[in-house]
């Protein structure tokens, strides 16, 4: 009980520092537990667009031609691959491009459409996930107002 406590005020800091920026969030963050933190925090953001393209692909692609194995395919090679353009690419809007493509020609194979529904898919993908971003802000938000009213009364 009070480690889930002192997880979620820990998390509840984290939030309102960022919000308010004052002071970056990555400084919170031990040194030695960075590069593990970017590992989950990639893991995470992994799994979370892989159940978004899989949502996305079955409503424009439909339930045989959309996998989950293909989406966490599709979200693993473009994610790495993006980094990649990024990092080596001097151009940001050349990798940006290219970015779009990539993600697109990989949903275009897997998912075994052509370049209209390749395309449908990214919207609608996008559209989810920003959906999904407001939802937990709102949840996050109406959270720290409850706690902080909860932690007045003690």
């Amino acid at each position: 009980m009070k480690l889930t406590y002192s997880l979620g005020h820990m998390l509840l800091l984290i939030l309102s520092i960022a919000a308010q920026g004052e002071k970056s969030w990555w400084n919170l963050i031990r040194e030695d537990l960075r590069v593990i933190f970017l590992l989950v925090l990639f893991l995470v953001n992994l799994l979370i667009l892989a159940v978004v393209l899989y949502l996305a692909g079955l409503v424009v692609v439909g339930k045989k031609r959309a996998l989950l194995s293909d989406a966490f395919i599709i979200s693993l090679l473009g994610t790495v691959l993006s980094i990649l353009f990024f990092m080596f690419l001097p151009y940001r809007l050349l990798a940006l491009i290219l970015s779009i493509i990539v993600w697109l020609l990989l949903i275009k194979r897997l998912y075994e459409t052509g370049w209209l529904g390749a395309i449908a898919v990214g919207i609608l993908a996008m559209v989810i996930f920003l959906a999904v971003t407001v939802l937990l802000a709102l949840f996050f938000g109406i959270m720290e107002v409850l706690i902080e009213r909860f932690l007045l009364w003690f």
